[in-house]
């Protein structure tokens, strides 16, 4: 039913202050936007993809018009189009986008209603995302940032700014709703979480998303975080509910939470009929509509039933012009859909910059680099190459953070990362919660902060949960048109070691391969994990850095320590042996078996480690193919799909006329690592394996 009417008197103080004219106003205009999109733009073909926000509108506004610091920034999603609106949105941005027309936070790129808003001189909208859920952790990352840049760096500007995460009632089920509400709360964040929820995830009702249906509820036995709970149609109630949530997370009184129950009054989509609700319910959440509540709130009190006409009138002459312009827009520029998969430069040689995420707006300035190694006498094994590489660039860099699971006091599960907490800080190197897309999600919103986060997953198996916020990082400077990026560094062990097993020897370099602009290293020795490390960290993109298990102590991967400036360039494979006979390409702990292979035979060979599977050296690969033609590919992960598969497939292409016998590859079967240990030798690419190939190519 209707929100009984009240006066202006019973307006609490606390929301006084709210501009209720031009509330009236963005809700119109949103209604106005839908009802276009909807009677006209979707039917005509012109807007393929569209999600009302009918019934949301309200407390979207009232809360947009709370963000008013320059370091606030707001995590929504795809029905979040009325609170871009009140943040500043133009109309003609807000209609074209839908339209896949030129401009906007995509430039055609992603689904009209996935948005994003740099804050350059106010409140940033994050990267919005087409899956559910998503948002949450990139938000208590942004949160975690505010309070780095407030109490460890010492910036003044950040006190009072809050991070604000946009969700509906079926994103609660979530991972990333749940990992982040364990982090805010753990960690005492300014973030507030606004749940506002309809009654339904498309079809499924909200008691099939929690139990009892109220998710505020709850969460009252929850500790650290403040709750609130309320009508979303009730402009006055919804009002001051959201005033003192801000105000409470404002006040750096600790993480909140504010459930607001609102009808959606159309389908999740326009292909959504509803023929999953009576013809009751339906009539109900008509007559709940908010708009009908807040012009009864108004008029006449406020607003005259004569302003308000007009208001109703500006709003659809305001859609009908900006339609009309987003509609003569000219399409999205096809010579530059392959841009920005990766950072770029300008014709000039500068970086094309991203307006937010990662050190390279700031015009961060690191210590000086070399390619050449100033190695010392001792040799030291790779977990201790990485440990000094991130001693050095933790000391260096005050915007360096490390942090996973048990890196901190143990110092990770290979002692990687000992001593670290200790020398720089709890709030520098610090453990995490168990939950992989936690991590990486941390790490994002961390990024978009300004930060350089270095993350560890403490095994490539256990990556998977987290392969939402890995696949999304990825792609966040392509779907923003280089707005935002998030260059993070992801540290990932993997691979055999003194046995297998299916959990902790999974290699699968490739699936990361496959993924959209992510840079993949794999050094083979302590050398190489020195100047790959270094130079992931001081990338504009974001990296794995794979760690092989077998590798971490090996005698084999020892090296010099390189020295403080030393980098590996990514895409540069290393030449470990010269021959004529053949040519070996490999990379990780397969790197040691073709050495020795070799070593074993009256054969020469050149040896090709890749170091960089992306990129990765195709220029060399194809140079040394040329010159023994032969090529044997060895790899760890398994055959089907694996990444020899798109060398062989190149050299196929590009180096056809030079082969004398055909490219082999020589890998895992498609099967998990065994665990014990005959089983594992019995499968994994060894030596004596790699001898056998290299004579029936060298006899062909």
């Amino acid at each position: 039913m209707p929100t009984k009417k009240k006066t202006q008197q019973d307006i609490p103080e606390s929301v006084a202050s709210v501009d209720w004219h031009r509330l009236a106003e963005l809700m119109l205009t949103s209604r106005a936007m839908d009802d276009k999109e909807e009677n006209e733009l979707v039917p005509n073909k012109d807007v393929l993809y569209q999600f009302s926000a009918r019934g949301h509108e309200l407390g979207q506004i009232l809360l947009g018009s709370q963000l008013n610091h320059q370091h606030d920034a707001a995590s929504a999603y795809y029905r979040s189009r009325p609170l871009m609106l009140s943040l500043g949105l133009t109309l003609e941005d807000a209609m074209a986008a839908p339209m896949a027309k030129s401009g906007g936070y995509s430039d055609g790129r992603d689904i009209g209603v996935v948005c994003n808003k740099p804050g350059l001189n106010g409140p940033t909208v994050l990267p919005m995302a087409g899956d559910v859920g998503s948002q949450y952790t990139p938000a208590v990352g942004w949160a975690q940032g505010l309070q780095y840049h407030l109490e460890t760096l010492e910036e003044d500007e950040y006190e009072g700014a809050i991070s604000v995460v946009l969700g509906g009632e079926g994103s609660v089920a979530t991972n990333g709703f749940w990992s982040a509400l364990t982090i805010a709360t753990t960690q005492d964040l300014p973030i507030l979480f606004y749940i506002e929820d309809n009654g339904y995830g498309i079809s499924v009702p909200g008691d099939y998303q929690t139990p009892g249906g109220n998710i505020a509820k709850n969460l009252y036995s929850f500790k650290n975080i403040r709750i609130f709970d309320g009508d979303g149609t009730d402009p006055v109630e919804a009002a001051d509910l959201i005033s003192q949530s801000v105000d409470y997370v404002r006040g750096r009184k600790g993480p909140a939470l504010i459930h607001l129950t609102m009808p959606r009054l159309n389908g999740h989509s326009y292909q959504d009929n509803q023929s999953y609700k009576s013809d009751e319910l339906i009539k109900e959440e008509q007559q709940n509509d908010p708009l009908d509540s807040v012009k009864s709130f108004l008029v006449p009190e406020t607003i005259s039933d004569d302003e308000w006409s007009s208001l109703e009138n500006k709003a659809e002459k305001d859609i009908e012009e900006a339609s009309q312009a987003a509609l003569s827009r000219p399409e999205p520029d096809t010579n530059q859909t392959k841009r920005y998969a990766f950072a770029e430069n300008n014709k000039d040689g500068s970086l094309d910059t991203q307006l937010i995420g990662g050190l390279a707006p700031s015009d961060h300035t690191f210590p000086k680099s070399s390619t050449k190694p100033d190695p010392g006498k001792q040799r030291i094994n790779i977990v201790e190459a990485v440990r000094k590489t991130l001693d050095y660039e933790l000391e260096t860099n005050p915007k360096v953070m490390v942090f996973g699971e048990d890196v901190a006091a143990k110092g990770g599960v290979h002692a990687v990362t000992m001593g670290l907490q200790t020398s720089h800080g709890e709030s520098r190197v610090f453990d995490t919660s168990l939950s992989e897309e936690g991590i990486i999600g941390r790490a994002v919103g961390l990024a978009y902060s300004g930060l350089k986060p270095v993350a560890e997953i403490q095994f490539r198996k256990y990556a998977d949960p987290a392969t939402e916020q890995l696949n999304n990082c990825g792609t966040i400077r392509w779907r923003t048109a280089n707005k935002f990026a998030a260059p993070i560094v992801v540290r990932m062990p993997g691979g055999f070691a003194k046995c297998g097993d299916p959990w902790h020897s999974l290699s699968n370099e490739v699936f990361f391969a496959h993924a959209v602009g992510w840079q993949i290293v794999m050094p083979s020795n302590a050398q190489d994990a020195v100047g790959l490390l270094r130079s992931a960290m001081r990338s504009n993109n974001p990296t794995i850095f794979f760690e092989h298990r077998n590798l971490l102590d090996a005698k084999y991967a020892r090296r010099p320590y390189p020295g403080d400036q030393y980098v590996v360039p990514f895409g540069k494979a290393n030449k470990l042996q010269e021959g004529n006979d053949l040519t070996i390409v490999t990379w990780g702990a397969m790197c040691e078996q073709a050495e020795m292979a070799i070593d074993q035979m009256d054969v020469s060979a050149d040896i090709l480690d890749l170091r960089s599977i992306m990129p990765w050296d195709k220029e060399a690969v194809l140079e040394s193919v040329q010159k023994t033609n032969r090529c044997l590919i060895v790899h760890e992960d398994t055959q089907t799909a694996g990444f020899g598969a798109e060398i062989s497939s190149i050299l196929s292409q590009e180096a056809f006329k030079y082969l004398d016998a055909p490219i082999e590859r020589l890998t895992m079967p498609d099967i998990p690592v065994p665990y014990n240990v005959g089983l594992m030798d019995s499968v994994l690419p060894n030596a004596k394996k790699i001898n056998e190939k290299i004579k029936e190519l060298v006899a062909f």
